[in-house]
């Protein structure tokens, strides 16, 4: 059996965008890179964004929404949010360094307030 010539299509940075997402369900990707940098190694923004267009090229993600969200941001007063789901070509792989963040991300948001601010009280 001959090999196929020219470079492999798997990345090891879109599989850990596949992780998040899994687990996420539907982010932006300014969301998906703070989460990327959080778990992994870090990347440059610009590479996560490569990725998604890549993935949405490879039907590894898909474009879900577009939104135009207003806020006071340092190029102006409107940001365009791309939000991407998982596509039907994703593989994820259950990773358990990424369950676990999310795990815990979704207790520490589900805590009460009075719980927190007693927690800083005892400080």
């Amino acid at each position: 059996m001959r090999r196929k010539k020219g470079r492999p299509i798997g990345s090891s940075i879109r599989q850990n965008l596949i992780e998040i997402l899994y687990f996420k369900g539907k982010a932006y990707g300014y969301d998906l890179y703070k989460d990327y940098c959080a778990l992994f190694p870090k990347v440059t923004l610009r590479v996560i964004y490569y990725h998604l267009k890549k993935g949405v090229a490879l039907k590894e993600f898909e474009l879900k929404t577009i939104r135009m969200e207003k806020g006071n941001y340092s190029w102006g007063g409107e940001a365009e949010k791309k939000y991407y789901v998982l596509g039907h070509n994703a593989k994820p792989r259950m990773d358990l360094r990424v369950k676990t963040y999310f795990i815990n991300s979704r207790k520490k948001s589900a805590e009460p307030e009075d719980k927190k601010s007693s927690d800083k009280k005892k400080r």
